[in-house]
């Protein structure tokens, strides 16, 4: 041996990696890695722009401005909630805090690649359920459960897929697991549905001490870029996650944003309402194509190319790069046949539908 090593865990493994890519030319209309179509909020910009950032001093270990701001916006407990250096950290610590080696943990077929990823890196064994349709089975889950199960994870809805499941299989999954199994309601994409969908989680987070929920302003929030997060929890789990996270996750530019954008509904409303518009509009426009759509709920829709029909993914990722337009492969996801592309602003969104024109007349072929 004439270097240092990695663990043995996390020795083959296969980062997560989203693929931004370069444009061509021009500019890049970038549908890859389900941003927010509008950006984020005017109010969260001015914020950053007026206030008193020092960079010199560091940002407070929880700020209870931004933890009041959440709790008001989504009628939640302040006490219950602990902000992240977006939710892919939690995902992190939760895996870390609850997890001997050899654990496992239960995870649908074709849950967010974060999630296996953060399992090997703690020392676990990630055990994937199969979906049905492409969409999560409760059955399956349950069946995967084994007595060294510490932890399952939901992502619901389900990214890369988009689909899910009713609340009322949430509750049949919770109520038929044991109850020293931890049960992680991965939400990133509830605030594109009814209150009522994250009402409903909150409330079972409140009611039972294994179950946590997560949340990100990387989505609808539009703050990718300033990397926040934030878990509805119980009083021990928040301070179990606390003691091993960094004392100083979230910075002070993220907080400002973030307050400013939870407090501004009509900006999310507004983002909603776009993304309820192309939504509607975009599956029936790709289906008349001839492109197989995965019914989605999220921001964003996963497709599949039938290579019986001339056209591939590997070609159509490549025609649209051309045109620098990027989707996201999903090859990682040994879905080789699909893409996945998000929503983007109205112009955008007018200049791929004539690419998605041009595709399929060209037979996949470069112009």
């Amino acid at each position: 041996m004439t270097a240092p090593q990695p663990k043995q865990a996390i020795a083959s493994m296969l980062s997560y990696r989203p693929s931004f890519g370069v444009p061509s030319a021009g500019r890049l209309i970038r549908l890859s890695a389900n941003e927010g179509a509008l950006g984020c909020s005017p109010k969260a910009l001015e914020a950053l722009q007026k206030s008193a950032i020092d960079p010199s001093r560091y940002p407070e270990i929880q700020d209870h401005q931004l933890n009041e701001a959440i709790a008001e916006r989504y009628n939640l407990d302040a006490g219950r909630i602990l902000t992240s250096n977006g939710s892919d950290e939690l995902i992190s610590l939760l895996t870390l805090a609850y997890l001997e080696p050899d654990d496992e943990v239960v995870m649908s077929e074709y849950a967010f690649l974060v999630i296996p990823q953060a399992t090997q890196i703690a020392g676990g064994v990630s055990v994937k359920a199969a979906d049905i349709d492409m969409t999560v089975s409760v059955d399956n889950l349950l069946a995967a459960v084994s007595e060294r199960t510490k932890i399952l994870f939901l992502v619901n809805p389900n990214n890369p897929t988009g689909t899910m499941i009713p609340q009322e299989e949430v509750v049949r999954l919770h109520k038929n697991l044991p109850p020293h199994i931890l049960l992680v309601l991965d939400w990133a994409y509830a605030e594109y549905l009814e209150d009522g969908f994250s009402d409903a989680a909150a409330r079972m987070v409140e009611e039972h001490n294994n179950v946590v929920m997560t949340r990100t302003f990387s989505k609808l929030h539009g703050m990718a870029g300033l990397r926040l997060g934030w878990a509805y929890c119980s009083p021990e789990i928040l301070t179990t996650l606390a003691s091993i996270r960094g004392p100083f996750s979230v910075n002070q530019a993220a907080v400002m944003a973030g307050i400013a954008a939870v407090k501004d509904t009509e900006f999310q409303a507004k983002s909603v309402a776009h993304n309820r518009k192309w939504m509607a509009v975009l599956p029936a426009f790709l289906k008349q194509l001839g492109i197989e759509v995965i019914p989605s709920e999220t921001n964003f829709i996963l497709m599949r190319f039938e290579p019986s029909k001339g056209v591939t993914a590997v070609e159509a990722e490549k025609f649209f790069s051309a045109r620098s337009i990027l989707l996201r492969t999903m090859g990682a996801y040994g879905l080789g046949d699909y893409l996945r592309m998000s929503i983007g602003t109205d112009e955008e969104m007018e200049i791929l539908k004539d690419a998605f024109i041009a595709l399929m007349q060209s037979g996949g072929q470069p112009e």
